[in-house]
């Protein structure tokens, strides 16, 4: 009954862990912000060096079913460090690091704790570790759980500002909902199979009994439903807006980045590992909802006139197309696994991009009522006195528009237009086509504000060295990317 735990294969989150704790007890003593900031970023970096060093390694696993309970059947662990789960472990901790760099700002200008906001921080990417790693459904449940619950504080934690209180409140409130929607789901699929480990619920769904069919269905469906909530996905998609506008832009970068590769791991996770008996059901529904999700987010976004709501509308929109592979159900599964984890990969370098520069370089309007930074009309000009962050802006946009040179973005949306027409969801493709056309006019419409003369008198800020490196990590790899995709397509290839 006692179960040995491999510290090696869990060392990511449980420097973390150290770290987040430490975090709380310097802040009580009054630990200067710089210190906390750096301990933070430090701690992150530590973490993805250990992902690095493991990488080179073997499989490991731990929390693992001991000989006396497996009764003949699989090793069953609850926690894997594989190919794949390193992969997005190196994604969510590298892309947490460039979200702390942008928090170095924000915690001093609007005057957040900064103790608890890095504490917040750790422990949400705690969660996100933990998730892409989790083999169980339990484990599943208490890493989404890790992730969400601090990010409903980290969104609240401008205290004097109303929006940021109603932009918490509604992640609370639709995150409960989810949450228990998906535990009825987890509950249904172990009636029906009697089993939690991913490696014994796919055998025991490829043989439940008649009578139990419908339940395993309806279970697999609210699973699915669950994770929707967490990738932003129509129609659970109504927190995202109003919780982008209302919180902290680094909170929002991290949302928009690292919360949603973590939410699209688990998801790929569950379907590849644990439910491929039901692709034809939870297939189908995937399709509907990648062409919902697209439709809807792409529509709207063409009616937004402020860069965060359009960043918010065009998250939602992409959450389609990384959707889009997983329609295909069990035929091909890997393949479209693949997919999706490629798209998520680059995804994440553009969208950061974009908010690095949203974060640091919002310029403030000088002649209105009072300051203001988020209209698309504020970045007209800006071009004219910084022509790197133009551009780097302006590469940003054309690469989530799939658009040459951004050929990064182009390429993610090759890979899952392929993945969808080889597994027979031609319709989809389609779809997924008109789709990108109409993405292509509100992310122009913005570039081409970078280059048009200003019509009103800005202030442009002197971005800290934080800012900086950031925007020069995400430009770089956007510019890495974009002349070597393939970087990505292979290493995907071989972690999965």
């Amino acid at each position: 009954m006692i179960q040995g735990i491999d510290y090696a294969a869990i060392a990511p989150p449980l420097i973390l862990a150290v770290a987040a704790l430490g975090l709380l007890l310097a802040d009580a003593f009054d630990a200067p912000r710089r210190v906390l900031g750096l301990v933070s970023g430090g701690s992150l970096g530590a973490a993805l060096i250990a992902v690095i060093v493991l990488s080179a390694g073997d499989r490991r696993s731990t929390f693992c079913l001991p000989s006396s309970l497996r009764g003949g059947g699989p090793r069953s662990c609850s926690y894997v460090a594989d190919d794949f789960t390193l992969l997005f472990q190196g994604i969510v901790l590298a892309a947490a690091v460039v979200v702390v760099l942008l928090s170095l700002r924000e915690i001093a200008d609007s005057k957040i704790p900064a103790g608890e906001y890095h504490f917040l921080l750790l422990c949400a990417v705690i969660g996100a570790l933990s998730l892409v790693a989790a083999r169980d459904l339990i484990l599943l449940l208490v890493a989404l759980e890790t992730l969400s619950l601090p990010v409903f504080a980290l969104v609240g934690l401008r205290r004097y500002d109303g929006r940021a209180s109603e932009a918490a409140l509604k992640l609370f409130l639709v995150s409960v909902v989810s949450t228990a929607v998906m535990l009825f789901g987890i509950s249904l699929v172990y009636g029906a199979t009697g089993a939690m480990h991913l490696d014994r619920i796919a055998p025991a769904l490829a043989r439940v009994p008649p009578d139990l069919d419908p339940v395993a269905a309806v279970g697999v469906v609210l699973v699915l439903a669950g994770f929707a909530f967490k990738v932003a996905a129509v129609p659970f998609h109504f927190w995202a807006p109003d919780v982008y506008q209302g919180a902290p832009l680094p909170v929002a970068a991290f949302l928009s980045v690292v919360s949603k590769a973590a939410g699209f791991a688990g998801l790929a996770i569950v379907l590849a590992l644990g439910l491929p008996a039901y692709g034809h059901v939870w297939g189908p529904v995937i399709a509907v909802l990648a062409a919902i999700t697209m439709t809807l987010g792409n529509l709207v976004a063409l009616r937004q006139r402020t860069a965060i709501r359009l960043l918010a509308w065009s998250s939602v929109a992409q959450s389609g197309y990384m959707l889009a592979p997983l329609s295909v159900g069990s035929h091909r599964l890997p393949e479209a696994v693949a997919a999706t984890t490629a798209y998520v990969a680059l995804y994440a370098v553009m969208n950061l991009g974009a908010f690095t520069v949203v974060t640091g370089f919002a310029r403030r309007v000088l002649d209105g009522p009072r300051p203001t930074w988020d209209s698309l009309d504020d970045y007209r000009g800006l071009a004219h006195r910084s022509p790197a962050t133009a551009t780097a802006l302006a590469f940003f946009l054309i690469c989530l528009a799939g658009l040459p040179p951004g050929v990064m973005g182009l390429f993610a949306k090759v890979v899952v237009f392929r993945a969808a027409v080889a597994g027979g969801v031609t319709w989809l493709a389609v779809i997924m086509a008109i789709n990108t056309v109409i993405g292509l006019y509100y992310y122009l419409a913005w570039a081409v504000r970078l280059f048009t003369p200003p019509a009103r008198p800005f202030a442009d800020p002197v971005p800290g060295w934080p800012v900086r490196a950031a925007l020069a990590a995400t430009a770089a790899g956007a510019v890495v990317l974009s002349i070597a995709p393939q970087i990505v397509l292979q290493t995907v290839s071989a972690a999965t």
